[in-house]
């Protein structure tokens, strides 16, 4: 993830999405680097960087769909699109949305993941 090409997967392209973006990348690191250092298989650990790449891309639509959240800091609005869960996927079906529950709740009780 490093330099910009790292935010992708977050940003459709306008530039109002880089200071969010670059504040998940901050919240997301650790837990993927925890990730990477853990004796879980490496499909698993493919699984759940792609599930964080899918909600850093549901958090970047949410912004757009409710631009009143570009106010709230962004590790309030992750924590809470994770409270329960992952937020409803764009696209997927239910097996995608069992895994990306799965990883946003892996997330969410990851130390310090997000401030509450």
């Amino acid at each position: 993830m490093p330099g910009s090409g790292g935010l992708a997967p977050f940003v459709d392209g306008t530039e109002k999405d880089l200071p969010p973006g670059e504040q998940l990348l901050v919240l997301f690191r650790p837990f993927l680097e925890s990730l990477a250092a853990s004796d879980l298989s490496p499909n698993t650990i493919q699984k759940h960087v792609d599930n964080v790449w899918a909600l850093g891309g549901e958090f970047i639509r949410d912004l757009h769909n409710d631009p009143s959240l570009r106010k709230k800091p962004v590790d309030r609005v992750l924590s809470q699109m994770i409270e329960y869960g992952g937020p409803l996927l764009y696209h997927g079906g239910e097996d995608q949305q069992r895994s990306f529950d799965s990883t946003c709740n892996k997330l969410r009780r990851f130390p310090n993941a997000t401030a509450r």
